[in-house]
């Protein structure tokens, strides 16, 4: 079996969601939805405000536990469940960038609930 490469680099993909994210989605999202989590797709501009509560909870737990500033993106089952593409998923993968100060024990204290 072929190993798959990332299509973009981590640089890469943080670079063209955050312009996304400034440029087209936060003017119309930011003031009916502050704090709440946006799912997009990155190649269409597509996006959609997360309304899925376990997930905005580890958001949460996230932000308290870490002590220090970054971006968290989904990807794979995370990003369909917040999406609307599935009704559920096994597990959340997560892209960090730049990786958030005190993020793997927080997720490791996270893991033991």
């Amino acid at each position: 079996m072929a190993i798959r490469e990332p299509r973009y680099s981590k640089e890469e993909f943080a670079q063209r969601g955050d312009l996304i994210y400034q440029t087209q989605i936060r003017p119309q999202v930011e003031a009916g939805h502050h704090g709440k989590i946006v799912a997009i797709n990155i190649e269409t501009g597509a996006f959609e405000v997360a309304e899925t509560p376990k997930i905005e909870r580890l958001m949460q737990a996230f932000g308290r536990e870490s002590q220090g500033s970054g971006c968290i993106y989904f990807t794979g089952g995370a990003s369909a469940l917040l999406i609307g593409w599935r009704s559920s998923t096994v597990d959340v993968d997560i892209r960090l960038d730049p990786e958030p100060l005190g993020i793997f024990q927080a997720i490791a204290n996270l893991k033991t609930f």
